[in-house]
């Protein structure tokens, strides 16, 4: 019995300082709706979201073509990067990647994020084996599972990822099969 995850990067939001009520921006409305339409004929029966707005915006538009209830899951929250704003992302980032029990104030270090998600997807995986499942994420607490399952998803790997961004993760029981992008930027 295959159990397939589609994972969702959220698509562009506009800048608040408020993580929580960021909404979508025009563009990231817009994309949204392709989000829906990339995946209306994939059979969804679970759908999930992180419970960060700009997450949950981008994966709506499912509810109502499947059917299905938005069930908000906060351990698909984004990671914490720290307390207060960085003064250089890029550098925070990367040094977070580089080492990764590491963390600054306030923060998450890779290895937590990175534990939260994977304990995340082993409930989702247990409690719907065989069925068709969506999770409005965010790209770095998504790539640290992928990360965990497969050490090719990786810093260089979350840096080329789009907004909104979809990928497939096919599992027998909690075993990965096979990784699909179904995004495509056009």
């Amino acid at each position: 019995m295959v159990t397939n995850l589609y994972f969702v990067r959220h698509a562009h939001s506009a800048y608040s300082s408020d993580e929580l009520n960021r909404p979508l921006s025009g563009h990231g409305q817009a994309d949204a709706q392709r989000v829906t339409d990339l995946l209306k004929h994939e059979h969804i029966s679970v759908l999930i979201s992180s419970p960060y707005k700009r997450a949950i915006q981008t994966v709506e538009g499912l509810a109502g073509v499947h059917g299905t209830d938005l069930i908000i899951e906060d351990d698909f929250k984004e990671r914490a990067l720290s307390a207060e704003p960085v003064s250089d992302f890029e550098q925070a980032i990367t040094r977070v990647w580089e080492e990764p029990a590491f963390s600054w104030t306030g923060g998450e270090s890779n290895l937590d994020a990175q534990s939260r998600g994977v304990r995340s997807l082993q409930a989702v995986l247990q409690q719907y084996k065989g069925e068709n499942i969506a999770i409005g994420t965010h790209g770095n607490l998504m790539v640290l599972i992928m990360n965990a399952l497969d050490k090719r998803y990786d810093y260089s790997f979350w840096k080329q990822l789009d907004m909104p961004d979809i990928y497939k993760l096919s599992f027998a029981e909690d075993k990965l099969l096979d990784v699909q992008r179904i995004w495509n930027r056009s």
